[in-house]
């Protein structure tokens, strides 16, 4: 029997030693799996998701995956899964959303402040609407003021409707396709019949109305619609059978973050009194004390009142969107895991938001830690990744922040108002967009005299 040379032995044990450090350096984050194949840990994630991430979080650590309908989920919360999520040309954003969402970020800007006037007067008429006095759900005082006024502006003139039978109609299938979008975006049709059955009455409105949203030309300038910009972009690109479906997507993409944020907003101001007041006062130093006139709101007035922009951005940190994503082309190295190509990288703005190493007292509602942000030069507080990052930012961020100022300016101008119900919690159900409120939040308005 012939014995093996120590050389050998050697060069044998290099390989295995070889071989481990490879596979410890392939090694995967920690993987919640659940146990019922292909769904994954879909159950126990779906009942409540954002809870689902902190408890994750802080069973695993600051790196895992999460294995749900036969996708791999990998969740970052520190700072260097962070810096790879936002800076890596390994991990992609286009391939990770619906190819629509991201084309839609591609129209050309325009100047926002030249809609200031539009703003002001499209709101006026719905706060006319409203009458003296009223007591009524915060959210649908939003709705009532943010749905006609962004679909009047961005694509046609008294394009909403008027009818409070139609009103009604387009409340109801627009709030039933908002509200299913995070999962009729992901699953068969099929098994949603009243999300399917809103979408295809919103598509049937847009095949209806878009050749004259095409030929429509605006009583005071000439200026092109949002929606017009688009169109353009779709004919040149001959895909002019898709132009529907790009409104739909426009639409909500218009209005499903910026009800909440202004009615977030509005709640944490109405339940802060110091900031309230202090908000008052400066909308008085600017346009009086008189709450009947119709006055107009320039781009100088809303660099009087910083506060109000503060105060919106406060509320989109604490009400965040619960992920953001991207999907991961190559093999990317975070900590000491590999995470493999595949894979979504998921970054959570909502508890990312929470970190006090990132925003001091993080539970607390204070607009003037934005007094940091350099918001003339379109900066944000470091970390703060609501919008996303880089060229993928929300495309829409700005017209969002300009109405929302706005609104607000104009409600609190005109009225006296102040909450019935204590500041809601927000609903733990909801990853795609700002979150949503638990419970009642209702407001009573009185027109100042």
């Amino acid at each position: 029997m012939e014995l093996i040379s120590p050389a050998v032995i050697i060069i044998l044990g290099c390989i295995a030693l070889l071989l481990f450090l490879q596979r410890k350096n392939l090694r995967g984050p920690p993987c919640i799996r659940g146990w019922i194949p292909w769904i994954g840990a879909g159950f126990e994630f779906g009942k409540a998701p954002l809870e689902f991430i902190e408890k994750a979080r802080i069973k695993y650590g600051p790196v895992f995956t999460v294995f749900i309908m036969g996708t791999r989920m990998t969740f970052v919360t520190e700072e260097e899964g962070i810096n790879v999520f936002l800076k890596s040309k390994e991990v992609n954003f286009e391939l990770a959303v619906q190819n629509p969402v991201y084309r839609t970020g591609k129209l050309g800007t325009f100047n926002l402040y030249q809609l200031t006037g539009q703003l002001t007067e499209e709101l006026h008429e719905q706060l006319e609407n409203l009458g003296t006095h009223g007591t009524m759900e915060l959210n649908n005082l939003v709705r009532h003021l943010l749905y006609p006024v962004t679909m009047n502006i961005l694509f046609k003139k008294d394009l909403f409707p008027t009818d409070e039978r139609k009103i009604r109609e387009f409340y109801q299938h627009f709030q039933a396709y908002d509200e299913g979008f995070e999962y009729g975006s992901q699953m068969p049709e099929c098994l949603l019949r009243n999300w399917s059955k809103s979408k295809k009455w919103l598509l049937a409105l847009f095949e209806k109305t878009i050749p004259d949203m095409k030929t429509y030309k605006s009583v005071k300038n000439n200026s092109m619609t949002l929606m017009q910009a688009m169109l353009d972009i779709i004919e040149t690109e001959r895909k002019e059978e898709e132009s529907p479906s790009y409104g739909l997507l426009l639409l909500w993409a218009s209005l499903s973050n910026a009800v909440p944020v202004a009615f977030w907003t509005l709640a944490f101001v109405l339940s802060h009194p110091t900031v309230h007041e202090t908000i008052l006062e400066g909308i008085s130093s600017v346009f009086g004390t008189a709450g009947k006139d119709k006055m107009k709101v320039s781009e100088d007035d809303l660099k009087k009142l910083p506060l109000i922009k503060w105060c919106i951005l406060e509320a989109i940190r604490l009400r965040a969107p619960g992920v953001i994503t991207r999907k991961v082309l190559k093999p990317v190295k975070i900590l000491n895991y590999t995470v493999p190509s595949g894979d979504l990288l998921m970054l959570s703005p909502f508890w990312l938001h929470r970190n006090p190493k990132y925003f001091p007292e993080p539970a607390l509602f204070k607009p003037e830690r934005w007094k940091k942000a350099n918001l003339e030069k379109h900066a944000f507080l470091d970390q703060f990744v609501a919008f996303g990052s880089g060229k993928y930012q929300c495309p829409g961020r700005w017209f969002a922040l300009l109405q929302i100022q706005i609104c607000i300016i104009l409600i609190l101008y005109k009225y006296d108002c102040s909450l019935l119900d204590p500041l809601p919690k927000q609903s733990p159900l909801h990853l795609v967009g700002v979150q949503q409120p638990e419970g009642q939040c209702r407001i009573e308005f009185k027109q100042r005299k």
